[in-house]
């Protein structure tokens, strides 16, 4: 049975609601998180590579798949390629004239995205969050956010592997009176809290709501900050990559494998 992917599952919910603005944000999240196998004319050389065009009556067309077994089923043969993310591939095409045919003839999320699409992706994905000092008086438990935005926070801090321990959400109290919300990162990675902070931005972007904002803050977890985020917020556990534990094993000791005799 072929395997369903995140792009297969947010293109069946986007065809399922042709006129649900929020499901057709979800499905270009999706694009632009996803890694693509970007099908070339020739080996890629350092940095300079050169994508397959394919002219349709809608216009030119390079070729990627979120899948390299849908790329050789495709092509049915050898061919060479390249794996970029979404976002990166937007950004190159951007502006170009050149559209995207994503998975085609290979899978249910078969389909050709036009270039004005990709460039109003490459210019969502430009937005970013503006860094900003603030203090505030208390935290509380987060209170009439709608479930979009949950779900968006949920999916993409799950690709954030390894960038920080958690997450929580709160409500926030200025000193003047004033409420909002923030995402607390807990133990970030050094350089990391750019890509968190924008994470999160990307989330709030393609929730699909139309107004709102959420400050993003970021605490150790000595923090007596970071004891009141954990007793009021909504935790989201990001990934930690999985330890690998290397074992040296004499030779002759494994009965399965001699030693090589030279």
């Amino acid at each position: 049975m072929t395997e369903i992917t995140a792009l297969d599952s947010a293109h069946a919910a986007m065809d399922a609601a042709p006129q649900d603005d929020a499901a057709r944000l979800r499905f270009f999240e999706r694009l632009a998180d996803s890694e693509l196998f970007l099908m070339l004319t020739e080996e890629a050389r350092d940095e300079n590579i050169s994508p397959e065009l394919f002219d349709v009556a809608d216009g030119s067309f390079v070729l990627a798949f979120d899948r390299e077994d849908r790329l050789a089923q495709f092509a049915g043969r050898p061919v060479p390629y390249v794996a970029v993310s979404g976002r990166v591939l937007s950004s190159m095409l951007a502006g170009q004239g050149i559209g995207l045919g994503l998975n085609l003839e290979t899978a249910p999320s078969s389909m050709l995205i036009p270039s004005e699409a990709l460039g109003w992706l490459a210019t969502t994905l430009q937005h970013g969050p503006e860094e900003v000092e603030q203090r505030f008086a208390e935290f509380v438990p987060p209170a009439g956010l709608p479930d979009e935005l949950l779900t968006a926070l949920d999916t993409k801090l799950a690709t954030a592997v390894g960038l920080a321990q958690a997450a929580y959400l709160v409500g926030t109290r200025s000193k003047e009176g004033g409420a909002g919300h923030m995402l607390g990162f807990v133990d970030a990675v050094d350089g990391a809290e750019a890509a968190l902070a924008k994470a999160a931005s990307e989330a709030l972007t393609f929730s699909g709501i139309e107004a709102g904002a959420m400050d993003v803050g970021f605490f150790s977890a000595q923090d007596a900050a970071a004891a009141s985020l954990a007793r009021v917020g909504l935790r989201f556990d990001l990934p930690q990559p999985e330890a690998r534990v290397m074992t040296q094993v004499a030779p002759g000791s494994d009965p399965d494998k001699p030693p090589v005799l030279k």
